[in-house]
């Protein structure tokens, strides 16, 4: 009788997957590589500091200045070869809170009006859609092509619509574990300085970046310091998934907006947390070269561990909590993702998710076709006027085109039901328990 009394709104949202397979695996006592959380000790250092904000009485409603001058200068250091120089404001363009999943819905809510539309690059995390559902707008998607995960610049534009706001880029990605290159960051920048769009980022991975690769935020580009809204937190960089502290770093107008929203729908991120991550912000640089290693050696030991059961790992992840990889292929014929993960799960004692929850849309492969000019023909990969890199130029978009291109004729029509997500983020403990049960399973499995 009282689900008459839910909103249209409301109906509309389902279960997270992702969560209901933790639930699963507990049920079942698997090893849970589903949910994208350390199953390790976050810095004692960070859990002295909550420790004594909490017996200093810093338990109301809070905020700490300084977090958002340490975000503010991080940020500009990050990205300090930039010219001119990233300069931040913390008190006018930096909000904390409640994570990054909130700093995230509240710039959609904060720019979108019904109607609008926001470009989602597909796969993509399950939460986007439902942040651009929530503010009434339009999700339109753009494809991300195996094996680089790549996209077409033409399909890009053609995605943008006359009633587009805002373009969502999250890198490093989920669940791909791909980082945009600067090359590809570039023409989304062009996009979205052409077309008048805002850039909405969750850079919740930026610490985690692997075979010497390098995070840049699309801020950092060409007339894209003005509308580009970036949302990142602590909580992957410091293991620390359940201290909701985020942050949104926007121009004044859209920042304040945010912290208006923020205010409506939470008010405040947990006091003695924000007092911590004073601290965190203020590690070393030797603590991120550790963390970096450390999950590099973890996506190693997964990767070839799955690739050693004939799991299809087209390109290894370059960043983030996760491995996504193609099913072995004689699990392909009569047997889905959903199907798969299930039987792992009940047989074999392990969770991991099923990859078609991240495809909002067709997997079209007939839609990958050369060249790098628009459609139209009006539109071309070559140097913008705000001095991006000539795309043309650079050899390795050019590979990845023709390698996507490539790759991609050989996939399924509906290959978005052929993958699986892995998270990496345990102890190697756990990690090799889970290999253990994987290969036992595998092993007795005709």
């Amino acid at each position: 009788m009282s689900k008459g009394f839910l909103s249209d709104r409301a109906l509309t949202f389902t279960p997270s997957v992702i969560q209901e397979t933790s639930r699963l695996a507990e049920r079942c006592g698997a090893i849970n590589l589903a949910e994208g959380f350390p199953d390790f000790a976050a810095p004692s250092l960070l859990k002295e500091e909550a420790i004594k904000a909490i017996i200093e009485d810093l338990n109301q409603y809070r905020h700490v200045p300084q977090l958002c001058e340490l975000i503010a200068k991080r940020f500009s250091a990050r990205h300090g070869s930039v010219h001119p120089p990233l300069q931040i404001d913390p008190a006018t363009e930096v909000v904390i809170t409640c994570g990054q999943t909130e700093a995230m819905a509240a710039a959609v809510l904060a720019v979108v009006n019904p109607g609008d539309e926001v470009v989602l690059f597909n796969p993509t995390y399950e939460t986007y859609p439902a942040n651009v559902a929530m503010a009434g707008g339009v999700v339109r998607h753009c494809q991300l092509y195996p094996p680089n995960w790549s996209f077409r610049e033409e399909e890009l534009l053609a995605a943008v619509g006359p009633r587009c706001k805002a373009i969502v880029v999250n890198s490093p990605h989920n669940p791909t574990g791909k980082v945009f290159t600067d090359a590809e960051l570039a023409i989304i920048a062009r996009v979205c300085t052409s077309e008048n769009l805002l850039a909405l980022t969750d850079e919740v991975y930026e610490d985690l970046t692997y075979d010497d690769v390098e995070h840049r935020s699309l801020a950092s580009f060409p007339g894209m310091r003005e509308r580009t809204v970036v949302t990142s937190s602590l909580s992957k960089t410091f293991s620390v998934t359940g201290w909701r502290i985020g942050w949104a770093i926007a121009p004044p107008d859209i920042a304040s907006a945010i912290s208006n929203l923020h205010v409506k729908l939470t008010d405040s991120a947990p006091a003695p947390f924000q007092e911590a991550a004073v601290s965190a912000l203020q590690s070393d640089v030797s603590y991120y070269r550790q963390l970096r290693q450390e999950y590099q050696e973890r996506r190693d030991l997964v990767c070839d561990a799955l690739e050693g059961e004939e799991f299809e790992i087209e390109t290894r992840p370059k960043g983030g909590f996760f491995v996504f990889a193609r099913i072995p292929e004689r699990f392909r014929h009569g047997c889905d993702d959903v199907s798969f993960v299930s039987t792992l799960i009940e047989e074999a004692g392990v969770a991991i998710v099923p990859g078609s929850i991240f495809f909002h849309s067709p997997s079209p492969r007939a839609s990958v076709t050369g060249g790098s000019a628009v459609a139209n023909g009006t539109r071309t990969a070559g140097p913008g006027d705000d001095g991006s890199p000539h795309l043309t130029g650079h050899a390795s978009v050019d590979e990845i085109i023709n390698e996507n291109q490539d790759y991609c004729s050989t996939l399924s029509t509906d290959y978005s039901k052929e993958y699986v997500r892995v998270a990496i983020c345990k102890k190697k403990e756990t990690l090799k328990a889970a290999i253990s049960e994987l290969q036992h399973y595998f092993d007795n499995t005709d």
